[in-house]
């Protein structure tokens, strides 16, 4: 199959999106010397909170601004040891101004980055109101079993306190391209039900971004990016490293892509299960929007919980897959010790185990100098040259493959019979092999645009844009079986360890 562009890793990948310079203008930034709590840079749009430019204020204490009560405990909020992610609500006074905000405190050893966003007084409705409505939601959650179910359950009730015109669960696949797995939208919005967004669209450092925060607030994509004076954080000598913070800018480059979509913002979610990133919900609005801080703070908490439902309802097949397993090993090891024999037990009564087990069509063995194949496997004239490969390439732990031809150029000739192989050493030494094979599995892939066209570039120039067009490009892939899995590969490796053991039991 010919690879398609890897944008990801060859460009998008490498932009420094953690080192912006300058924040969205929804809030304000401030850096503290953690020593002394004075200010030591901070975005230009500050004087629109205190009525003072940057340059006035730096080397000033940001202490000062809070009436006594909150003095102490903002110095006790930001030495404390062993938190790095710490809220603050406070009120700040100043010539003729008393406003109410909320602050984000980053502390580390050498700085304290302070997000602060003025407080929103006019909510609706509060966060305990709130709070119940998501508790009711988490119990429905609970008694979802079905994995679809909880993404469509999970959209809507983020669409219903967001307000955005529509939702989308991606799920990453393992070369991190994203495919739309349930939708809940409205309005002008198109639908990508079932189409997959290429890696490049959420890149490497992106992505590494979404393991440290839940969530990412795009409110208004026209906004006016405030820059961070001075440009030299002086207690680092470098940029501000502005990996934690939502109001980070965004690269030109997503800004674009959100363009092109006729999308003005966006807020993304992450979806973790067993530490990785698993997904993101993906919120889109014709017009600018701005949830509150208050309700951010309850989406920070649906992606725990969602994670955790998802991460439990996919526990329970693993868990479910993995008794199964226990079961055909168990009659797989009885087969072969009633006939003695390993050729026996595997290509007669343990036959039918063995191709559930790894859900294959056919197998080879080739013990002691003979070849014994069973099902559908490559042609007879095949195997030898098949099993001088597997023993050249020196394979003594498992080897697996859904895409054979890629490591065995002749293996385009029988792809139809044999796209997938699981390889198991049974004494590597002797090019002594069980061979699984999966047949081909032709799929086909709805793009979300021609992944090839993910990136253009400005003639003459590493200028790139992101692709114009979203439209369903469709792609089929030939000479690839269904992938092995993780589970799969463990099954082989234990299959591998009781093979050798008995082999070597007929020896002694």
């Amino acid at each position: 199959m010919a690879e398609n562009n890897n944008f990801d890793r060859e460009f998008c990948g490498n932009l420094a999106i953690h080192q912006t310079n300058s924040i969205q203008d929804y809030g304000y930034l401030l850096v503290l010397n953690s020593s002394d709590l004075n200010i030591i840079q901070g975005s230009e749009n500050i004087a629109d909170l205190t009525g003072m430019d940057i340059r006035t204020l730096i080397g000033t204490s940001f202490v000062d601004f809070l009436n006594e009560e909150d003095k102490e405990r903002f110095r006790e909020e930001a030495t404390r040891q062993g938190r790095t992610r710490v809220p603050f609500n406070s009120t700040i006074s100043g010539n003729g101004f008393n406003k109410s905000l909320n602050i984000l405190l980053h502390i580390s050893r050498e700085i304290i980055i302070m997000e602060i966003e003025e407080a929103d007084l006019s909510s609706a409705r509060t966060f305990s109101e709130v709070f119940q409505e998501v508790r009711s939601f988490i119990s429905t959650l609970e008694g979802i079993e079905e994995l679809e179910e909880i993404c469509k359950t999970s959209l809507a009730e983020i669409r219903r306190l967001s307000g955005f015109d529509g939702a989308r669960m991606y799920r990453f696949d393992t070369q991190w391209n994203g495919t739309v797995i349930a939708e809940d939208i409205e309005g002008a919005l198109e639908s990508y039900l079932g189409q997959t967004f290429p890696a490049s669209d959420v890149p490497k450092q992106a992505r590494a971004l979404y393991i440290r925060n839940p969530f990412r607030l795009i409110s208004n994509r026209n906004y006016k990016p405030q820059r961070l004076f001075p440009v030299i954080n002086p207690a680092t000598n470098g940029f501000t490293d502005l990996s934690d913070c939502n109001l980070r800018s965004v690269a030109g480059v997503h800004l674009e892509y959100m363009a092109n979509m006729n999308v003005s913002a966006s807020m993304s979610i992450r979806v973790m299960v067993d530490g990785k990133l698993w997904g993101l919900i993906s919120c889109h609005h014709v017009a600018a929007r701005h949830p509150s801080f208050e309700l951010r703070s309850i989406f920070e908490w649906l992606s725990m919980e969602i994670s955790h439902r998802i991460s439990s309802v996919l526990k329970q097949e693993q868990l479910k897959r993995s008794h199964e397993i226990l079961l055909l090993q168990g009659e797989i090891a009885r087969a072969v010790y009633q006939r003695s024999d390993i050729v026996l037990g595997l290509m007669e009564e343990g036959y039918q185990s063995l191709l559930s087990l790894f859900k294959c069509s056919g197998m080879i063995i080739s013990l002691n100098g003979k070849i014994h194949f069973k099902g559908k496997v490559p042609p007879r004239e095949e195997l030898d040259n098949l099993l001088l490969w597997a023993s050249g390439m020196g394979f003594s732990k498992v080897f697996s493959s859904n895409e054979l031809s890629r490591s065995y150029d002749e293996a385009k000739s029988f792809q139809q019979t044999a796209s997938g192989i699981l390889s198991i050493p049974i004494n590597s030494k002797n090019g002594d092999y069980l061979l699984c094979f999966r047949p081909e599995a032709v799929k086909d892939i709805k793009w979300g645009g021609n992944p090839n066209q993910a990136v253009n570039f400005d003639q003459d120039s590493p200028q790139y844009h992101p692709r114009t067009s979203f439209k369903l490009w469709l792609q089929t892939v030939y000479g690839q079986s269904e992938a092995w899995s993780e589970t799969d590969i463990e099954a082989a490796e234990s299959l591998k360890n009781f093979l050798m053991e008995f082999s070597s039991s007929l020896v002694l």
